[in-house]
């Protein structure tokens, strides 16, 4: 099947997606720690962890189940669930009386990553069966599709989704998993996305975080904003291959970067440092903050670097890392702001105030490490 390029312009009306996403998607994802292993009961037991530990209080609603949920399509061709989701609809019913949100995944070609069942040439008709179930997030994700499709197809391709999707009438967030090719930045809003992925998969170390995070973000400010987000991928806090300093760096990192907070660890066991980092209800603010603003590198100095990102009310969010293999003393001056005089500093992982400060601020920044504050107009 041949479709032709979709050339819509990037802030069309259709490209809001139905006004979802105003701010970054924050919620939860079954594949980083589950991958194949995930089935309906693990999915109920994470949403009354989500509940319990204070996670849908701090702004995560959307639990999502990734890969190998598929069973076969019947005599009519709709998808069925296979034997570990006996019920989808009753699952999403059970995630709605938590007061959270469902999402599903798929693939625009014949097979999902892992081998299951795609939507290929049944797009219309599986987003019709999530609609009906109350699934309200889809992660599409290139896979096979790279078989049945050129890569120059891509944003006609995610497209036909994306229409499916809004024929429904029902609001589900849209989420393209095609790795950043044929800068998707510049088309995914158009072809109906609300976030998109702009790079390959994220492992959980200190090296693909920070080459994903750091290295491969630079110059995609400029397409992000409420309805339409970078993705970096999911966060993997908490998932025991970074210790809580580096997961205090990634977490730092996502939200300068105003990227989806989508935690992909078991939040039913969660020890006190990883409660603590996804947590963080002022960390979370900055991700969260309604102008929508992507986050940038302001300064580099070898091995350290700071990020700058405005805020609603005129304040700034300004973050110290240190990607090196020791701890270095950071100084951040006003001047590299675009601001002089006295300002009062807010130190986001401390939760304390450091006062009004004139010209610069200094701090000690841990290996690997980072310092964020919050500096008032």
């Amino acid at each position: 099947m041949t479709l032709r390029p979709f050339t819509g312009l990037l802030f069309s009306c259709a490209c809001l997606a139905q006004q979802l996403a105003q701010t970054p998607p924050m919620g939860w994802n079954s594949w980083n720690k589950f991958a194949e292993k995930i089935n309906g009961q693990t999915v109920k037991e994470i949403a009354d962890a989500m509940v319990s530990s204070g996670m849908k209080d701090a702004g995560y609603v959307y639990v999502n189940i990734d890969d190998t949920w598929q069973g076969k399509r019947d005599a009519e061709g709709v998808l069925q669930p296979n034997e570990k989701f006996p019920d989808m609809k009753g699952l999403a019913d059970y995630v709605h009386s938590k007061g959270l949100k469902i999402g599903i995944y798929s693939s625009p070609g014949p097979k999902t990553c892992a081998g299951y069942e795609g939507s290929y040439q049944h797009e219309a008709q599986d987003a019709q069966t999530w609609a009906a179930w109350g699934i309200d997030y889809l992660k599409y994700d290139w896979c096979s599709a790279k078989d049945v499709y050129k890569d120059e197809e891509m944003p006609a391709v995610y497209k036909k989704m994306g229409d499916a999707l809004k024929a429904t009438g029902r609001p589900i967030v849209f989420s393209l998993c095609q790795y950043g090719k044929q800068k998707v930045w510049e088309w995914g809003a158009a072809s109906g996305g609300n976030l998109w992925r702009t790079t390959g998969d994220i492992e959980a170390s200190w090296k693909s975080m920070s080459s994903i995070g750091f290295d491969k973000q630079t110059g995609l400010d400029q397409y992000a904003g409420p309805g339409h987000w970078n993705d970096p991928d999911m966060l993997e806090v908490g998932n025991d291959r970074m210790d809580a300093v580096e997961d205090k760096c990634h977490m730092s990192l996502w939200a300068m970067l105003a990227a989806p907070l989508l935690a992909g660890n078991d939040i039913r066991s969660m020890s006190d440092d990883t409660k603590e980092i996804l947590l963080n209800k002022e960390l979370i603010a900055i991700d969260q903050d309604k102008l929508g603003r992507q986050g940038t590198r302001v300064t580099k100095d070898g091995r350290t670097e700071t990020w700058m990102k405005p805020l609603s009310n005129g304040d700034m969010a300004v973050a110290m890392f240190n990607r090196d293999d020791r701890d270095q003393l950071m100084i951040v001056k006003w001047s590299d702001l675009g601001i002089t005089g006295k300002h009062e500093v807010r130190d986001v992982w401390h939760h304390a105030d450091r006062g009004r400060i004139k010209d610069l601020f200094e701090a000690e920044v841990s290996s690997h490490g980072a310092v964020v504050i919050r500096v008032a107009k």
